[in-house]
This record gives C-alpha cells, structure tokens and sequence, in this order.
C-alpha cells in the first residue's frame, strides 16, 4: 500500500519518513521533489493547477500544503484548488478509498477573548484567509468520503526559531496583557497526522491539534528567555498588537481521546528539545 503526501515540506517529510519508518511506500508531491529525502519517492507537481496521478494502491493521502503567498489569492490556490485537484485524483486513479487527512489551522476559530475552544465550537473565520481555510475544508469533507480535518496551532521545531532567535537578538518584548497561544511540535504534529489515518477506528470529521497547555505568549517568551540565559525582554509600552484580543485556548480533548500522547506536552520539554538541537530540519 502507498502513503501519498500531498505537499511534502518540513511537516508532510517528517509525515512521510514515519510512514516509512513504519513499512509503507511513501509518496511526495511538490514542485521541487530534488529536496526529497531517499525514503519518499518524488512526483513534481503544482497541485493548485494539477490534477496529480495517484498510484491505484494508494491507501492514505496526507495533505499538508503551505502557501507561497499570504494573501486570499494565494490561499485560494493553495488550499481550495489544491483540494479539488486531489480529490479529482483519488477519484480517477485510487482503486479504493483511501483514508485523507487534510492539515487545516485553529485560525478558523474566530475567537479572541481567550475562551475555549474544541471541535464542537462554530468555525466563523475572521480574516480573508482564514475564510479560504474554512472553504477547504468543506470542500474536502463533502467532496472526498473517509476525510479528516486536523486544524494544527502554531508549529515550532527544528528551524523553527524566530521567537528564540528575536530573544536572542534582543528584538522581543512582552505584551501588557495576556494573549493566549496555542502551539505544538513539529514531531507531535506529525505523529498525529499518522496516528489519525493509521487508526483502527473511523476518525471524526475534525480534530484540533495543540498540546496540553495553552499559554500566556508572554511565560513562553519568559521561559526561553530564562532558557537562553537572556534577560527577560521589557514590556511593551507602545500600542504594537492593541486590539488583537486574548486569543483563544484550544483543546485536544477529542485527539487524545483516541489514544494519542505527546511526546512534548507543552511548550516546556518542546522548546528544551529545539533548544538542545534535537531533532532534524527539512528542507
């Protein structure tokens, strides 16, 4: 059987050397596949004016694209033209249906007075391109039987560094209030990518991916600062961020319900990891 990762870039590699890892045959589509590690066979593809061809035995399908530009058009042609392609793909070439998972982000979650949020809040996006995620993702689910949304919070990893990197040069401060941030590893990321089509029970339509602990920006911004044997970065007394709100704290009740566990719980042993050099950085 062949695992297709459709949008293969840091997150679908790390997707697809554990898809390997595990014995399957593993497929990448992306335009430039001369960046493909051995384990995953390369097909060069622009999925958002494409449609791909897909191997008959083709049993998952991970779509985790990311766009060039961020702005609606760009999304557009990411996320829904991307989608639409595969899904016109599965139903040509696959002999069976396979099991997708499509990488989607908690931005649809237009919250910003720091409440909580799980798969049973309404998704009412509040920017342009938060709007286009949504529209992916309902393209998928009445498009595409056995599909699965998986809405990831901000991924940090190997490479990952602009906020350990602003600490380092002393470009960061921190905020008067609080604002929650939602986060998870790049390695937990995936893991859960795996865990969802590999499980012997029917994924739900939708998952929030996040770790344990939403948080303060401001104790993450503390504690790497604390980590960097940096000192703690002043507090803003400009208007930089004003009006943004609270933000929002997700909860991933529903995803470890189903049997999956953290190797980096929270942002504390994930950042101690990257900080470590744990890890690899795809390309």
């Amino acid at each position: 059987m062949t695992v297709v990762i459709a949008g293969c870039g840091d997150l679908g590699i790390e997707v697809g050397l554990r898809f390997s890892a595990l014995g399957h045959s593993v497929l990448g589509l992306r335009r430039s596949i001369e960046k493909l590690p051995p384990e995953i066979a390369g097909q060069s593809v622009d999925l958002s004016s494409r449609v791909p061809t897909l191997p008959a035995d083709t049993s998952v399908v991970v779509i985790a694209v990311s766009p060039d530009e961020r702005t609606r058009e760009g999304y557009l042609a990411t996320y829904v033209d991307s989608v639409r392609n595969i899904a016109a793909a599965i139903e040509r070439d696959c002999a069976a249906a396979p099991r997708v998972v499509y990488v989607s982000s908690t931005a649809v979650y237009g919250v910003g007075d720091g409440s909580w949020v799980d798969e049973s809040t309404p998704a009412t996006p509040t920017t342009e391109t938060a709007t286009v995620l949504r529209e992916a993702e309902e393209l998928l689910l009445e498009s595409v039987a056995n599909s699965t949304v998986l809405r990831l919070a901000g991924i940090y990893g190997p490479g990952r560094t602009r906020q350990i990197d602003r600490i380092r040069a002393g470009d960061e401060a921190v905020a008067h209030t609080p604002y929650f941030t939602n986060l998870i590893h790049r390695d937990d990321a995936a893991e859960a990518i795996v865990h969802l089509a590999t499980m012997g029970a029917e994924p739900a339509d939708i998952y929030i991916g996040v770790d344990n602990e939403p948080t303060d920006q401001r104790a993450v911004i503390e504690f790497l600062a604390r980590s960097l044997d940096r000192p703690v970065p002043p507090t803003r007394t400009d208007e930089v961020g004003a009006g943004k709100g609270a933000g929002k704290r997700c909860r991933n009740t529903l995803l470890t319900s189903t049997g999956f566990s953290f190797t980096y719980p929270s942002y504390r042993e994930g950042y101690a990891a990257v900080l470590a050099g744990k890890g690899v950085r795809h390309r």
